[in-house]
């Protein structure tokens, strides 16, 4: 089988594969073993067998493969080049519109996006996130002072391996001048984009962050405001370009629509997913129920060893279908919020799934899947300490979560004690939001607070006005989202 073949053999082409790689006197063969990206009739990376030993195969295919092919030669070579480290390229060739690069395959090595997963719920700028986020930072000083930079930086394109930290996603490599240290607006630009993948409470610790950095590349003065500015621009772009994705089919979900229904899944679990997908109704009325009946039914299911709640947001009656056929759901609209607050570093359930009925376009019944969130929620954990201060870490992490909520300029719209549950251990838990249905993102300060001040007056009603625990939160939590005038 030829490389361009892959294009007719869907998202998932069955493994193992041979593939014949050029032609003549100088062909070769690679066996593909499983799958690491797939980007369907576009790019293909698989770990492979390749003249006896295990590779990594990015291949390339259809009308962009020679310009995706140079990119990712060209990465390579300045990487290797200004003798940074990364995996050694081993082969590579261009024959039409396949084209196919073959670099040394790490074993068992660990990205610093996995290493961050295992410490990201911990206080911010823990012990083990400033090792994460120093190594990161070390190893981006070390690109910029080479005059490289990569413009798709993030952490899954670092890896760690007996003892090293390898630069690897040739593709996204660029250089000013080679060799000589990047321009300070450069400079900004990348570590905008690379802030802009991490939780937005990472800012807030910028000054001590940034000796990682200048130790190992200080030409230019780097301020924390230049760098926020930056950042800010990035990510919101990246929401956007997020939340479009959330709703049509590429490599992050999987859509699907006709004339009965419309449905979104994240990709990688639609496989796990698909008997519920394909009766949801018969797993809500199976599963254990948290709310029934009403505008909406809500429901904890097992599917695969993985605990799920499913939400049904129901149609009443003739009036009711009339008045919510038309608009979105409110199932979309949590899925696209989850999703929102996700990538804002504000904690909720996993959004993974949500489907649509619908009759000739007109939208009828609605379903949520999202992860199960095991807890309590804040009136049950504050319930022992309406008379003394409640443990210091659940404090600060409302007080990290209110914050967050007036950067981003959330509103909530219904902001009771039910909706809002404890994650985790008192140490480095964190509060987790839920009920997504009328949460908000303003785009301007003052509508935004109004919006706040009823979120706040809602979420103090959850304890009695004279009550000690009243009292302390009253005085903890920001009575206006503005900030003071100069």
């Amino acid at each position: 089988m030829k490389p361009g073949q892959l294009a007719q053999a869907g998202r998932d082409p069955a493994l193992p594969l041979e593939l014949e790689l050029g032609g003549g006197d100088e062909a070769t063969t690679l066996t593909l073993i499983a799958w690491l990206r797939v980007l369907p009739g576009q790019r293909y990376v698989a770990l492979a067998d390749w003249q006896g030993r295990r590779v990594l195969a990015k291949l390339l295919v259809g009308a962009r493969a020679a310009k995706q092919y140079r990119r990712e030669l060209d990465g390579a070579r300045l990487l290797a080049g200004q003798e940074l480290t990364t995996p050694h390229l081993l082969a590579d060739g261009l024959d039409g519109q396949e084209g196919w690069l073959l670099f040394e395959f790490l074993e068992d090595a660990q990205s610093l996006a996995k290493a961050w997963q295992e410490v990201e719920a911990k206080v911010p700028l823990s012990k083990g996130q400033a090792e994460v986020l120093g190594e990161a930072l070390a190893a981006i000083a070390r690109l910029h002072a080479r005059g490289l930079w990569q413009d798709d930086l993030h952490l899954d394109n670092l890896l760690r391996h007996e003892g090293q930290l390898f630069l690897i996603d040739g593709g996204g490599v660029r250089a000013e001048t080679p060799g000589e240290p990047l321009s300070r607006s450069r400079v900004l630009d990348n570590l905008g984009v690379f802030f802009a993948q991490l939780p937005p409470q990472v800012l807030s610790h910028l000054e001590a962050l940034l000796p990682a950095y200048l130790q190992v590349n200080s030409i230019h003065e780097l301020s924390s405001v230049a760098i926020r500015e930056a950042e800010a621009r990035v990510r919101r772009w990246r929401v956007r370009d997020y939340l479009d994705k959330a709703g049509r089919d590429c490599s992050l979900f999987s859509v699907t629509r006709d004339a009965s229904s419309w449905r979104a899944v994240v990709r990688a679990l639609e496989p796990a997913l698909a008997p519920l997908l394909a009766q949801p109704d018969a797993f809500v009325e199976q599963g254990e129920r948290f709310k029934g009946g009403g505008t909406a039914t809500v429901a904890r299911v097992e599917l695969g060893g993985r605990s799920l709640v499913v939400k049904r947001y129901n149609i009443k009656h003739l009036r009711h279908h009339l008045s919510r056929c038309w608009r979105p759901s409110r199932a979309w609209h949590s899925w696209r919020e989850a999703h929102r607050l996700t990538l804002l570093g504000i904690a909720t359930p996993a959004p993974l799934a949500v489907i649509e009925e619908r009759w000739h376009g007109l939208r009828g019944r609605a379903f949520l899947v999202t992860d199960y969130l095991a807890g309590q929620d804040i009136i049950t954990c504050f319930r022992p300490y309406l008379d003394t201060p409640p443990p210091g870490p659940m404090l600060a992490a409302l007080d990290r979560l209110f914050a967050a909520l007036i950067a981003a300029r959330i509103s909530h719209g219904d902001f009771k004690g039910t909706n809002l549950f404890w994650q985790g251990a008192e140490e480095g838990g964190r509060w987790v939001l839920i009920d997504l249905d009328s949460m908000r993102q303003h785009a301007g300060p003052r509508g935004f607070e109004r919006a706040y001040q009823r979120d706040r007056a809602r979420f103090m009603r959850n304890w009695s006005a004279d009550s000690p625990l009243h009292r302390l939160l009253d005085a903890r939590i920001p009575k206006s989202s503005l900030k003071p005038e100069a």
